[in-house]
């Protein structure tokens, strides 16, 4: 079957259609004409793999990773970063009319950094054989990697110690997932999962950190916007070392006055910030060992931030009057209907939104724009350069 590709869509496929059946094709570009095989159907919708290119795009360039196409880490290294950049606002535009039924503002500001090499944590899937490496697309085939070129070099040097200790009898093999998190001089080390659910013994990360510098530390001080953040395992934080610093800078421009609230804030990359601008800040986190970190954070720095660990929502409910600023940076399911709903009842005047989702960033700016806000600007900084993913801050005022 030959298709016509007709544009990117979030995911990191092509779109196509064929006998009005939308179809969807990995690392193709738009403009190409493709020959495909279907890979699977449903109805109204046609799953397909690239055979061939019988058209190809003048866009198109060489991938620099001998992986790619096969490991499912990377969607886009097909395209040069300009690229990515405006068919990544093209989306984001898109998902805003489809599922938020809005128009975009007529500019949405872009930032970027360097394209390769910025990932400070990565995860890596191994095998009973102890190679390492990443899924393939849409499969649990494991793909064994020498090196990733999207990784910090401090992690692909931690990727080829583990190589090397793999070859060892000490070895766990029943090891089946680890995440690497460097900030660049120590990078930890930690087992996400196990086959059978079985527990990895100390000494294992004791000949770790004999290997790489870090490996068996429980956390690691990273410097971000202007402040060291310590940070745990399991405690969320930014994956791009180049532009986590435009990150903040770009949610919180502008932003200062009597009372912030930070939402889903995590080791407090936005709450320290805050408290220099602030005079009094309060962070909502659910997790524990991110609220640990946080308040060591804070009061390293001689900054007053109130942590709670609850939800945001329950933490909302409980408020009855509106600071002067929010900083919101949810999950990839977005604020949700019982966030926006006690934001609109409580109508700070000004938010920030950093989200990671166009579909769900969609979804809650119809209902903040209902209740009376508007968009003041909306930026896209490209976190992850060579991947689908879109990472977006939103300014909103109220009307």
């Amino acid at each position: 079957m030959e298709v016509q590709i007709e544009k990117w869509v979030y995911g990191g496929c092509g779109l196509a259609r064929h006998n009005g059946r939308v179809v969807l094709v990995p690392y193709v570009l738009p403009g190409e004409r493709v020959e495909i095989e279907v890979v699977r159907e449903k109805p109204g919708l046609i799953e397909g793999r690239c055979l061939r290119r019988v058209e190809e795009s003048s866009e198109r360039a060489p991938a620099p990773c001998p992986a790619f196409e096969k490991c499912g880490g990377c969607h886009y290294q097909h395209a040069p970063a300009e690229f990515q950049v405006a068919r990544k606002v093209e989306i984001l535009r898109e998902a805003l009319r489809r599922v938020g039924k809005l128009d975009a503002p007529e500019e949405i500001g872009v930032r970027t950094g360097e394209p390769w090499g910025y990932r400070n944590r990565s995860q890596f899937h191994l095998d009973r054989e102890g190679r390492i490496g990443m899924l393939a697309w849409a499969s649990n085939d494991l793909v064994p990697l020498e090196s990733c070129p999207i990784a910090a070099p401090a992690i692909n040097e931690a990727l080829a110690a583990l190589r090397e200790m793999a070859k060892d009898r000490r070895w766990p093999r029943f090891v089946r997932e680890i995440e690497l998190f460097t900030n660049g001089e120590r990078t930890m080390l930690n087992v996400l999962s196990t086959e059978g659910a079985r527990g990895v013994a100390g000494q294992f990360f004791e000949w770790a950190g004999e290997k790489i510098r870090g490996a068996n530390e429980g956390s690691l001080d990273y410097e971000a916007a202007g402040e060291t953040l310590r940070v745990s395992h399991g405690s969320f934080f930014q994956v791009n070392r180049f532009l986590t610093g435009d990150l903040v800078e770009c949610a919180l421009e502008g932003a200062e006055g009597g009372s912030a609230l930070d939402l889903y804030s995590g080791a407090g990359l936005f709450s320290l910030p805050l408290a220099r601008r602030f005079e009094q800040v309060d962070a909502v986190e659910t997790d524990s060992s991110a609220v640990r970190d946080l308040e060591h954070n804070a009061g390293r720095a001689g900054l007053k931030v109130t942590a709670h660990r609850l939800q945001s929502e329950q933490y909302l409910e409980g408020l009855e009057a509106a600071p002067d600023f929010v900083l919101a940076d949810p999950p990839r399911s977005g604020l949700g209907k019982h966030v926006v709903k006690h934001l609109a009842r409580l109508k700070p005047a000004k938010m920030t939104i950093v989200s990671c989702d166009p579909a769900t960033l969609a979804r809650d700016l119809a209902g903040l724009l209902g209740a009376g806000y508007r968009i003041e600007s909306m930026t896209l900084v490209d976190l992850f350069p060579q991947t689908f993913h879109v990472e977006t801050v939103t300014r909103l005022a109220l009307s």
